[in-house]
């Protein structure tokens, strides 16, 4: 699906992922045109007209009177202001309106822009900044055939969509890749660690590690088979020879416990995505 050159967008928000959407809408053939951005920094502003020559202002009703889509990439605890205020303008033309805010439920939102407006809750991740994240989408009462295409075409552009049945899902998309670069990470860091402690140079380990969570990355995205994904506990499998080192290694993660610790992991993000959704929700 191609987003149509006269789509008019507008970003409420000029962050990290509104700049990952805007680089990957552009890199699919968006009209820079079409963009606008509303943010109130001034400096902000500045960087993106430079950086992608869109349109900006610090003007959200302004930018969002004549957009097709709307996209709220504010934080959690700003977003009920902005959508309320954006409610009389959002009434008048019935825009998409897509939130990336974690945690913000739609009834929530629909509550702050009105009735009618079609509503769609997207949870991407970091790796959007540079075209290879993963969003959870979720569609409100309002959405029809239509906005969810619309909705697609815009999110595909930072990467893999994938539409979850309940609004609950999302909370589990939360933890696994809204949050999941950062258990990644983290085991990189941990094994560059480990490395140097048992006598490799620092600097040594943290490039081998970084440069092997780069690698397996890329293997598992060149298998990748659409919405069937790819087998991950067959690529396990290739690289653990029976009686190897690979092999002894993860038995030493069975044996603490590896497989609980991820899970509760896990289970402790989603858990946190439910309480803002409460704390925000609520407030607003």
């Amino acid at each position: 699906m191609t987003l149509p050159k006269n789509t008019k967008i507008t970003l409420i928000g000029g962050g990290n992922m509104a700049r990952g959407l805007i680089g990957g809408l552009l890199g699919h053939g968006a009209n820079p045109d079409m963009i606008t951005v509303s943010d109130p920094v001034a400096s902000g502003r500045t960087a993106l007209q430079r950086d992608f020559a869109i349109r900006t202002t610090d003007d959200n009703a302004a930018a969002a009177g004549d957009a097709d889509v709307v996209v709220l990439a504010v934080k959690p605890q700003q977003i009920s202001p902005v959508a309320r205020a954006l409610a009389p303008v959002l009434a008048a033309r019935t825009p998409l309106v897509i939130s990336v805010a974690a945690g913000i439920r739609a009834s929530d939102l629909q509550r702050w822009v009105g009735a009618g407006v079609p509503v769609v809750r997207a949870m991407p991740n970091r790796p959007a900044l540079i075209g290879a994240g993963a969003s959870g989408l979720y569609a409100g009462k309002f959405v029809g055939s239509a906005q969810r295409a619309l909705a697609e075409q815009v999110l595909r552009a930072s990467g893999l969509c994938v539409w979850v049945d309940t609004e609950a899902d999302l909370d589990l998309v939360t933890a696994l890749s809204g949050s999941g670069p950062a258990y990644f990470f983290r085991l990189a860091e941990l094994m560059a660690e480990a490395a140097a402690a048992q006598g490799l140079a620092p600097a040594t380990a943290r490039m081998l590690a970084a440069q092997t969570l780069a690698g397996a990355g890329q293997l598992v995205a060149a298998e990748m088979d659409g919405a069937q994904g790819v087998d991950l506990a067959r690529m396990r499998a290739e690289v653990t020879s029976k009686g190897g080192t690979t092999e002894a290694a993860l038995a030493e993660f069975d044996a603490h416990g590896f497989g609980a610790v991820v899970a509760a992991a896990q289970a402790a993000a989603a858990r946190r995505s439910r309480e803002l959704a409460e704390q925000f929700g609520v407030a607003g």
